[in-house]
């Protein structure tokens, strides 16, 4: 095992990034938890987070493409800090809430939104394979220190999209895990990923939807940066 101030055994520029948990058992995601983006798509405001779920064959790594379906132009980003939980727990009260994190992480929900609005509920336009970016790599609590002041930034081609902070939650990471271990019990990796701020592009006018050759990048201060390509497949 090696030791802080060791010699790295490879460069990160010769490793392939796999999403930093691969197949957790649970994806649970939140939605509408900005109150910038509840204003930008008229939708949210109840008294309980919306959750809906990814699946984990959904996801990619850092530097690895994110996939715009053959089946819809309309693949759209959405930068989120997740958080990872490291002690299983049920009905976790809200002040020990922060004690089951392992850590926190990145990721880009991305999102069909032709699918994702064809009913009221999320899950086809959440799933298409390789749409959702995770990584790079998990923070500890301990070296993120107060999570609420962690900074979210998403880029498109290197174009500001989106920026918020982590005290702009609607329902802050305690609440969410208090919320969600009450219909599910959380298990050690389980990730949930806790909302996108305002500046989605299908909320823009005219919309800007991602296609083949663009970049995106979601930057979280201070864990580091997901960087994606964008294909069709």
């Amino acid at each position: 095992m090696g030791a802080c101030g060791d010699a790295a055994d490879l460069p990160l520029s010769g490793i392939s990034y796999l999403p930093t948990l691969p197949n957790p058992d649970k994806i649970l995601c939140v939605g509408l938890n900005y109150k910038a983006h509840q204003e930008e798509t008229g939708r949210g405001g109840e008294k309980f987070p919306t959750i809906f779920v990814r699946f984990a064959n959904a996801q990619v790594g850092h530097q690895q493409p994110m996939v715009r379906p053959l089946e819809s132009q309309t693949l759209d980003y959405e930068g989120e800090i997740a958080l990872i939980i490291g002690r299983a727990g049920r009905r976790i009260l809200r002040s020990a809430a922060l004690e089951h994190v392992a850590g926190f992480s990145i990721y880009n929900d991305g999102s069909v939104r032709e699918y994702q609005r064809q009913t009221s509920q999320f899950t086809p336009g959440k799933n298409f394979p390789g749409t959702g970016g995770f990584g790079p790599w998990l923070m500890t609590p301990d070296e993120v220190g107060d999570p609420r002041r962690m900074a979210l930034t998403t880029r498109l081609n290197g174009e500001v999209m989106q920026s918020a902070t982590a005290d702009l939650l609607v329902f802050g990471f305690a609440e969410i895990i208090e919320y969600c271990s009450t219909f599910t019990e959380l298990a050690p990796g389980d990730v949930i990923v806790t909302g996108t701020p305002g500046g989605v592009g299908a909320a823009r006018t005219p919309p800007v939807f991602m296609d083949d050759g663009d970049v995106v990048e979601v930057e979280v201060t201070p864990i580091g940066t997901l960087r994606n390509p964008v294909i069709i497949g």
